[in-house]
C-alpha cells in the first residue's frame, strides 16, 4: 500500500476504535427535579461508603452546568447534605450521577474520573413504577444505567472482592407511575371513556324500556 495512503488509514481506524467524543451535550433535568435512591450493601465498603439511601434535588441549571444537593444517609443513621456541580461539557459528572440527556448506543461522553465511557446498550427496563428507555455503560467495574430522557442514574452496580453496593432508583417526580401498564393520563381518559360509554347504554337501555 502506498504510504501517502497507509498513515492516514491506520489513523482514521484508531481514531474509530477509541470511540467519538459527542461535541454536543442535551441537558434533561430542570430545576425542582429531584430522585431518591435506596441502596443495598454487602461485605465491607469503603469508610464513607457505608450509604443506605440518597436523594438528589436539582438546585439550578445554567447551559450544560448542573448545580446538585445531595443528602446521603449512612448506614448508622447519619446524614449528611452536599452540593456538587455537574458540567456535561468538561465531564465534571461526580459518580455519573448525571449524563446529557438522549445519548444513544455507541455514543461517547467524557468523564473526568472514569475518562470516555461509551454507551453499550440501549434497552427499556421499568423504575420507579414506571416503564423507561435506559441507556448502560461499565465504568472503573461498575454498571451504571440512565433514564434516556434525562440522563438522571437510575442504577448503579458495583461489586468487588471485599464488597458490593447496588443503587437503584426508589423514587421521583420526574415522571409519573404507571396504573396497569398505562400512563396516569391514558388509564383515566381510558376510564371516562368506559364510564360515558356505560352511561350512554344505560340511557339507551331506559329510552328502549318507556318505548
Amino acid at each position: 500500500m502506498d504510504r501517502k495512503i497507509f498513515w492516514p488509514v491506520i489513523l482514521l481506524a484508531v481514531f474509530l476504535s477509541v470511540g467519538i467524543v459527542r461535541s454536543e451535550f442535551t441537558v434533561g433535568v430542570k430545576e425542582g427535579d429531584w430522585i431518591e435512591y435506596r441502596v443495598l450493601l454487602a461485605g465491607t465498603p469503603p469508610e464513607g461508603h457505608e450509604v443506605v439511601w440518597a436523594r438528589s434535588d436539582v438546585i439550578s441549571v445554567q447551559g450544560k452546568t448542573i448545580d446538585l444537593k445531595i443528602t446521603s444517609e449512612f448506614a448508622d443513621g447519619t446524614l449528611l447534605d452536599d452540593t456538587v456541580t455537574m458540567n456535561l461539557e468538561t465531564g465534571q459528572l461526580g459518580d455519573l450521577f448525571i449524563i446529557s440527556a438522549n445519548l444513544q448506543e455507541g455514543d461517547v461522553f467524557p468523564s473526568v474520573y472514569h475518562g470516555n465511557v461509551t454507551i453499550a446498550n440501549l434497552e427499556e427496563r421499568t423504575y420507579a413504577g414506571a416503564t423507561r428507555s435506559v441507556v448502560s455503560a461499565a465504568a472503573a467495574g461498575s454498571i451504571y444505567f440512565w433514564d434516556q430522557d434525562t440522563g438522571i442514574l437510575v442504577e448503579g452496580i458495583s461489586e468487588f472482592s471485599e464488597y458490593s453496593i447496588h443503587s437503584s432508583i426508589d423514587k421521583t417526580n420526574m415522571w409519573e407511575s404507571e396504573i396497569l401498564g398505562l400512563q396516569p393520563v391514558f388509564f383515566y381518559g381510558l376510564i371516562l371513556i368506559i364510564a360515558a360509554v356505560a352511561l350512554a347504554l344505560a340511557a339507551f337501555l331506559v329510552l328502549r324500556r318507556k318505548d
